[in-house]
């Protein structure tokens, strides 16, 4: 498989997201306790092992206790996927958990994309800034992710990053609070897709595309099709997978975004 440089790092073309593992289907709260309850510690590390030997080496997670825990329990039984880190915003201070990402072994540490749409409507870009500030001293990739173009698009001349996390779709409003509610009512427009990718051709820094599917709505060969015409060669595209009902759906994902990819050359 492709990779792509963030910083210092490389990382696969197709990175595995770690929602699903997080009961965060985007659906509806019964699918977010099914993905609880399936996602055992040994399912997603046979997951994460799966990944690998199909070609993709790094991961996408929460940088909260669960996910550091998975992660350092696999990586002492062999594993070696990268781990881009995404800050966890029921943590009450941001700077201890990206040091805590850090110290459990990130390779890059990105702000979670409710946090970064809520500061940003806050007005509260110096935390934003000093975020940066902090992953960048640790010598690690930095990274924001988004819903809204217009995050994209303030950070993009505002900060120096080493990639974006850019949402194909804005399902809830992050204005008031950073954190995801369970079985909020969320919209998929593909106008705010529209909007995205025309706005990540702007950006000097790769992107990692996500929310692809529209949460499982969206047809797989459909969206690495669309993907396909929007991804530059220095971005990357990130996918979460629900296993239960489907245990082949990483491999087939692989090989339905090489072919697309190999149909948009």
């Amino acid at each position: 498989m492709d990779t792509v440089q963030f910083g210092d790092i490389h990382v696969s073309r197709l990175i595995l997201g770690g929602n699903p593992f997080s009961g965060f289907s985007h659906l509806n709260p019964d699918i977010d306790r099914e993905m609880v309850k399936w996602y055992t510690t040994a399912r997603i590390k046979s997951t994460m092992r799966e990944a690998e030997s199909l070609g993709i080496t790094t991961f996408l997670g929460r940088a909260d206790r669960h996910v550091r825990r998975t992660l350092l329990e696999y990586w002492d039984e062999g594993g070696t996927i990268k781990w881009l880190a995404q800050t966890a915003p029921e943590f009450s201070s941001l700077s201890a958990n990206v040091a805590q990402a850090i110290s459990t072994g990130a390779a890059g540490v990105y702000l979670h994309g409710g946090q970064m749409d809520f500061l940003y409507a806050q007005d509260q870009l110096d935390t934003v800034r000093a975020f940066v500030d902090q992953v960048k001293a640790a010598g690690v990739a930095v990274g924001i992710a988004g819903h809204t173009p217009k995050v994209h698009a303030w950070a993009n001349e505002a900060l120096e990053l080493d990639f974006h996390m850019c949402s194909y779709y804005n399902p809830t409003p992050r204005d008031k609070h950073a954190e995801h509610i369970h079985g909020a009512k969320e919209v998929f427009d593909d106008d705010d897709r529209a909007a995205m990718v025309a706005l990540i051709q702007k950006l000097r820094a790769p992107a990692i595309h996500y929310k692809v599917f529209a949460a499982g709505r969206k047809d797989p060969q459909d969206a690495f099709e669309f993907v396909s015409h929007h991804l530059r060669p220095q971005d990357a595209v990130c996918i979460g997978v629900f296993t239960k009902d489907k245990p082949d759906m990483l491999a087939e994902d692989v090989a339905l975004l090489e072919q697309a990819l190999q149909d948009g050359r």
